[in-house]
């Protein structure tokens, strides 16, 4: 390994490091907001409930159901 030989980092490495050091508070406001929109607890009894509701889909979507003549 030649002695002038440094680690690379790229742009978007310095930017996200330059980003964290200005606003130290920037990764706990990026875990309250995930935890408002993703991290949930799920009510089993109605995703039951919503999967058992389903319609099943007609195999070619756009036509209309044929008549039995």
């Amino acid at each position: 390994m030649p002695l002038f030989w440094k680690p690379y980092k790229s742009d978007i490495t310095e930017f996200i490091e330059e980003l964290k050091a200005k606003n130290p508070q920037l990764e706990d406001a990026q875990r309250e907001g995930r935890s408002l929109l993703w991290d949930r607890n799920l009510d089993r009894e109605a995703q039951t409930a919503w999967n058992e509701a389903k319609v099943p889909q007609q195999p070619y979507v756009y036509q209309t159901k044929a008549s039995s003549d």
